[in-house]
């Protein structure tokens, strides 16, 4: 345990010291995993289905705000949408800027959720962000991840009805919104995920913040209990085949994700707890104290063992 907390102490300072470097190459990485996963999924536009370009975008994104992450991601989805329909691109376009109207009046500092939940989606391990996001977050933070399942979601609706929307004529244009918003709007296991999901996260942010021991551990525990009841009660009410093996390999690998996080946020000895009484002329006071676990990197001793040895030899140089 102490080769741990020694790690993270060394871990900690590192970045606090490489910061100015280490945030943009971060930022690099995020926005070129983001756009890879839209060319791979949607690429219809071959002027912006290249690596090149997708190199140069996202490092003009490690030296911007990290909004400018999402910009560019949903102009890229818009784009390759506009070359394979019109009308795709028109519903998912509005689809982003009322998200966008959204994220920024609710949770603008939770960018980087709307951007990580279609990765995660992709790798299968989505239940890992709302568990993250009550911990470390507001219940605000709800409504990004929220946009970040609309995102998902939209982009796999048009992904998977490609033959369906290419197959109708040109003069079919009311049908063809009609088919897009209803499948958008109608998507019911679109609904269960951001239900899953926003309950996730109100239930931990509420757990955590409790004046009790092991408090994240329960929120995390809660979280993992809420997310899964949530969805396989909603795939019994409405037969949307979420597969039980996935949803629980998910959520245990988001609760061993939200145990790392806690060790590096969150880590306390509550064996040491002490509670506290004081007053003022208004109040009494009762604080209880949980100490953080902190242990100090060990420092290096240098023994010199020649030093007492070249003494006595220049001592008898002198003599001499």
């Amino acid at each position: 345990m102490t080769t741990l907390l020694v790690t993270k102490q060394i871990l900690m300072t590192l970045y606090s010291r490489y910061e100015v470097y280490i945030t943009p190459i971060l930022k690099f990485m995020l926005a070129l995993i983001s756009l890879l996963f839209i060319n791979s999924r949607i690429g219809y536009m071959e002027s912006i289905d290249k690596l090149t370009l997708v190199l140069i975008v996202a490092l003009m994104c490690s030296f911007m705000p990290m909004n400018f992450i999402i910009v560019m991601s949903a102009l890229f989805t818009v784009l390759h949408l506009y070359a394979f329909s019109l009308e795709c691109a028109a519903v998912v376009g509005a689809g982003f800027l009322l998200m966008f109207l959204l994220y920024l009046r609710f949770s603008p500092k939770d960018t980087i959720v709307v951007v990580l939940l279609p990765v995660c989606f992709l790798l299968r391990i989505p239940y890992v962000i709302p568990l993250a996001m009550g911990l470390i977050g507001t219940p605000a933070s709800a409504v990004s991840v929220a946009c970040g399942v609309i995102a998902y979601y939209m982009i796999h609706y048009v992904a998977q009805n490609v033959s369906v929307i290419a197959s109708m004529a040109d003069e079919e244009t009311a049908a063809k919104f009609r088919f897009i918003i209803d499948g958008i709007i109608k998507n019911r296991e679109m609904a269960v995920v951001i239900a899953a999901f926003a309950a996730t996260v109100i239930v931990v942010y509420l757990l955590r913040r409790l004046s009790i021991d092991y408090a994240w551990t329960i929120a995390m525990v809660a979280g993992v209990v809420v997310d899964i009841m949530v969805l396989l009660i909603g795939d019994l009410m409405f037969d949307i085949n979420i597969g039980l093996f996935g949803v629980i390999f998910g959520n245990i690998v988001a609760f061993l994700f939200a145990l790392v996080l806690q060790f590096f946020v969150f880590n306390v000895d509550y064996s040491r707890t002490e509670k506290v009484q004081f007053e003022d002329d208004e109040y009494y006071y009762y604080v209880k104290a949980v100490p953080k676990v902190v242990v100090s990197k060990p420092e290096k001793k240098v023994k010199q063992i020649n030093s007492q040895k070249a003494r006595t030899v220049q001592k008898t140089r002198s003599t001499h």
